[in-house]
């Protein structure tokens, strides 16, 4: 692990007391279901159809599921690299800060902390609340309601301590990936209807908008980067983040395959690409009215999955920016026995309750964050992606207990990846009109980074 950073004003008050900080206790299996937990959400059950839509074959479509988990494994690959030669709790924070500087990772940090992490657990509470609601409303706000409580119930739960927080994740994400083993079942048993729409078209060249297709893709494999973020915390050395993301994504795109695979027998490739919900649709066609209601329950379950996960790792950056400024040193407080940045879930709570307040009061405003978001996202990936190859010539002095097969090839093709889909997303959020809100928060950002560099130049020490 890496060693913290003191300021001098507090090196004193180190020397008499050792400063709580994080220490593995995490088995490979709970950085598995964690990892899992955070990338199968509820996209599983809407992209299918938008994949099917837009590459007009099975063949192609096959290719980009497929695809989209081998490129996600070359990512992983990049990660375990980094993860394995710094392991810290701030994940990609840490190795941003390490290529670039505290300033770069400022910004990585605040659009995380204000954004990123906490627009996700705001956006999927509200998911939760949308189902909730249809089984007991609490009137006009239910959703709203639904989800805020989301988010209290389970920050208690992860501020009790890590291996409350981590038995729960466990738990919910074997019913999780049940559940999809329960939706790929009734593709298999639901019989699409017969005649010609229901034929797939044959595959021929690659689509024109099968760069679209992959976009979609790697959305719904999205997050499995958020296991750098227990590096620190899994135990069995260095190597034991390599197994956790290796593993990770093979279960991942596995599942994927089977439910995708099941979905095309289940509608047909033709019902498919017109479905706005396959998971609802083919468990209707497998199990009746049963299955309709069976799968509320599953999304349910997925998206306080992805939820308690995003929230785990999500503090931990929280506490990483802490530790790095002073002025947000209140953050950096970690609880030993209970191993959780206590402080730092507080914040994340609090700032996740004001985004489910401000989108019980708006129609699309949540739509609009998710929407500025990815540009965001997708950039700083990219910087990590790029940050593999400044800390090989920086720091090559550091041990590294794994490295990256066939480099540079791979990370060359990860950092190609994340630059594509910076550019489309960016396309995209410019066709929404959504970019100028990205500007906005990460404005903010450069005032709140100015404010505290005026406030480090007042103190003595100068940090």
């Amino acid at each position: 692990m890496s060693e913290p950073s003191l300021s001098p004003s507090s090196a004193p008050r180190a020397a008499l007391a050792p400063i709580a900080a994080p220490k593995p206790a995490l088995s490979v299996f709970d950085a598995v279901m964690i990892t899992v937990g955070i990338v199968i959400g509820a996209g599983i059950f809407k992209t299918p159809s938008m994949v099917a839509g837009a590459t007009g074959s099975v063949d192609w479509m096959l290719i980009a599921w497929v695809l989209g988990g081998v490129l996600s494994l070359v990512g992983a690959l990049c990660y375990a690299e980094l993860a394995s030669a710094f392991p810290h709790a701030g994940g990609d924070y840490h190795f941003i800060t390490k290529a670039y500087g505290r300033d770069a990772s400022f910004f990585f940090a605040w659009a995380r902390v204000m954004v990123i992490t906490t627009g996700s657990i705001a956006l999927l509470a509200f998911v939760f609340g949308d189902y909730m609601s249809r089984v007991v409303s609490l009137g006009p706000q239910s959703s709203a309601i639904y989800a805020a409580l989301t988010v209290v119930v389970l920050t208690i739960i992860n501020i009790i301590g890590l291996r409350e927080s981590a038995r729960t994740q466990n738990l919910l994400t074997i019913l999780e990936v049940s559940g999809l083993l329960l939706v790929a079942l009734a593709g298999l048993i639901a019989t699409a209807p017969a005649g010609p729409s229901s034929a797939a078209p044959a595959a021929s060249g690659m689509p024109a908008m099968f760069g679209l297709a992959m976009v979609f893709v790697l959305l719904t494999y999205g997050g499995w980067n958020e296991a750098a973020y227990i590096s620190a915390e899994v135990k069995g050395g260095p190597r034991a983040i390599v197994r956790t993301l290796v593993l990770s994504l093979l279960v991942i795109t596995i599942v994927y395959v089977l439910v995708v695979l099941a979905v095309l027998k289940g509608l047909g490739f033709a019902g498919m690409a017109k479905s706005n919900a396959v998971g609802a649709d083919v468990m209707q066609a497998a199990f009746g009215p049963l299955g309709a209601q069976l799968i509320g329950a599953i999304v349910g379950i997925a998206t306080l999955t992805s939820i308690n996960a995003t929230m785990i790792v999500g503090a931990r950056t929280n506490y990483a920016l802490g530790r790095d400024w002073p002025v947000l040193a209140f953050m950096s407080h970690w609880h030993g026995e209970r191993n959780v940045p206590v402080i730092a879930f507080l914040v994340q709570a609090a700032i996740a309750l004001a985004l489910i307040g401000f989108g019980a009061l708006q129609k699309d405003g949540f739509s609009t964050m998710v929407e500025f978001t990815a540009p965001v996202f997708w950039f700083f990936f990219l910087l990590t992606g790029v940050a593999l190859f400044v800390l090989r010539f920086r720091a090559s002095h550091v041990a590294r207990p794994f490295k990256v097969p066939m480099y540079p090839i791979l990370p060359i093709v990860f950092v190609a990846t994340c630059a594509y889909l910076l550019y489309s997303s960016v396309t995209y959020a410019q066709s929404q009109n959504a970019v100028h809100v990205a500007l906005y928060v990460m404005g903010a950002g450069v005032v709140a980074w100015i404010v505290m560099r005026l406030a480090a130049k007042r103190r003595p020490d100068g940090v």
